[in-house]
Order: structure tokens, then sequence, then C-alpha cells
């Protein structure tokens, strides 16, 4: 009980000041909007610039952490897009966007705050190292995927042109880039921009947590509601339980253990809304699921807090 009212209760309290103030008409769509785009566009690239300039390479980006969350991601992907191809009979187009539920979870809104908060700022280095890849590795295989389905009978040629200029225009992965950058190269910035970053920094979290739950009020569930609760499933049960078991096999330590297994146990990302919203896919399996699978790991962190060392 005290994890839940300690550590995951103020990070889903937040949310909900923001899901009430959208629909109490106390806080615009539009407001909303703007703020998830100083989020998105700058908050979250700092955070996650800093982040990655300041982490040891070496030491935290580790086969066996790797390995065990995404052969979680991956598994969550195939097993969403076969079971709404076979199960429920999708087209191949909805089956990947619901697939992509499956594979991205909330690794940044959820997981980093729930993470510190659990297990303290000094645990998140191999959260940071997951973080560093997730965007590239889930947008390359949910594009690719796509894309082959829907030029299956015209050459792919421009396969990987169109899955490269998706991912890098991206700007947390530009703020990911440039974080390894200045990692690298060891160069040392200005103590004013440096200051000017944690700034920055510090209002990301707070600001997109609210901002997210604004943006829920917008995906409430209407219908489609077996599929739906088949990939909130996948999304918040198999895809951690295959990590946790990974770890285990591994031997992964238990910083690494803990970061994987929470980050994998997150709800799927707003990003998989964006993605079928892209490709006019399974819109509303996707954001209900964001939405249910959100409410939903209250209860699903709390249990994963109480396996884990």
């Amino acid at each position: 009980m005290a994890a839940l009212l300690d550590v995951i209760l103020p990070v889903f309290l937040v949310i909900g000041f923001g899901y009430v103030a959208v629909w109490r008409g106390l806080f615009s769509d539009q407001g909303v909007d703007a703020l998830m785009k100083f989020t998105q566009g700058f908050a979250i690239p700092c955070l996650l610039f800093r982040a990655i300039a300041d982490l040891d390479l070496a030491q935290n980006f580790r086969p066996d952490l790797l390995l065990s969350f995404y052969v979680g991601a991956l598994s969550g992907f195939t097993v969403g897009l076969l079971g709404a191809r076979h199960l429920f009979g999708r087209t191949w187009e909805d089956s990947i966007a619901i697939g992509f539920v499956g594979l991205f979870s909330n690794s940044v809104l959820l997981g980093l705050p729930i993470t510190e908060r659990a297990y303290g700022a000094e645990a998140l280095s191999a959260n940071f190292a997951i973080v560093s890849l997730h965007a590239p590795f889930c947008y390359a295989i949910g594009i690719t995927a796509m894309e082959i389905v829907r030029n299956r009978d015209a050459g792919l040629a421009a396969l990987p042109g169109k899955v490269f200029g998706t991912i890098f225009r991206n700007a947390l992965l530009i703020g990911i880039g440039l974080g390894f950058l200045v990692n690298i190269s060891g160069l040392a910035l200005p103590a004013v921009l440096n200051d000017a970053i944690d700034m920055m920094i510090r209002a990301a979290l707070p600001a997109a947590l609210f901002g997210l739950g604004g943006v829920l009020y917008r995906y409430r569930p209407e219908g489609d509601m077996r599929v739906i609760l088949f990939i909130v499933s996948v999304s918040l049960i198999l895809h951690p339980a295959i990590t946790f078991a990974l770890a285990r096999m591994t031997g992964l330590e238990t910083d690494g253990l803990r970061s994987a297994v929470l980050t994998s146990a997150m709800a799927p990302g707003v990003n998989s809304y964006l993605f079928a919203n892209m490709y006019g896919s399974a819109r509303r399996v996707a954001a209900s699921s964001v939405l249910i699978a959100t409410a939903l790991s209250i209860f699903t962190a709390w249990g994963w807090l109480a396996i884990l060392p």
C-alpha cells in the first residue's frame, strides 16, 4: 500500500489534474496542444540530452538489460499484430498499428517518474539507456512493417529513406543524439547553458504529466472493447512478464532489473496513437488503449513494485 500511495498515486494525480482541467473547461484543447508541444519538442529533449550526455555508456549499455527489455517489446508487437489479424480479423494495416500499441511503452512520462519515486534519481541510469534506443527501435519496427504491407505490390526502394527520415525528424531523437555527441566528445558546456538546460528539465515531467491528462480526455473508449482489452493485456502483462523472465535468466543486476521491468510495465505511450493516426489505421483502438491502460497501470505498476527486489 505504501508503494501505491507514495510512489504511484502522486504521478497519476498530476495526470488526473490535467484530465479534470480539460474536462471541466478550465484548460483548453489548444492549451494542451501547446503544452505538449513545449514538453515533447523542448523540455523533454533537454532532459534526455542531459541524461545521455552524463551517462556512463560503458556501464549502462549492457546487452542483458537491452535484450531483456527489447525482446519483451518485440514479443508484444508480434503477439499484438498476430492476435489482431487472426483472432479479430483486422486488416494487416490495422494489425500493425495495434501491434505498435504492444510495442511502445510510455518509457518517459510514466517510466521515469515512477522509477525515480520508487528507487531514487540514481536508479535512472538504466532507464535512460533504454529510452535512448526506444523511439528509434519502435518506429523502425512499426514503419518498416507498415510500409512493407502498404507497398507489397510495389517496390520498396524508398523504404530506408522513409524510415530514417521519419525517425530523425523527432525532437526527442535530436536531444538524444546531441547528448551522445557531447558524451563521446567530452565537450564541456558553458555554465550558463547548463543552468538554462536545468531550468527546462525541472519543468519537463510535471508539465508533460499534466498535459498527458488533457490528451487522455480526448481518447474516451468508443467500441472495439475486445481488441482493446487484448492489446492492453499484452502491453501491461505480457511485455513485463517476458522482460522479467529474461532479466532473471541473464542474471541482470537489481538496478537494471527494476528499470527494465518497470519501464516495460508502463501503459502504451501517446506515440501509439500518433503512429496509428499517421497511417489512418486502428485509431480508435490505439487511442482507447492508451487511456484504459494508463488507468490500469496504477495497479499493475503497484503489483510489479511488490514483486521486484
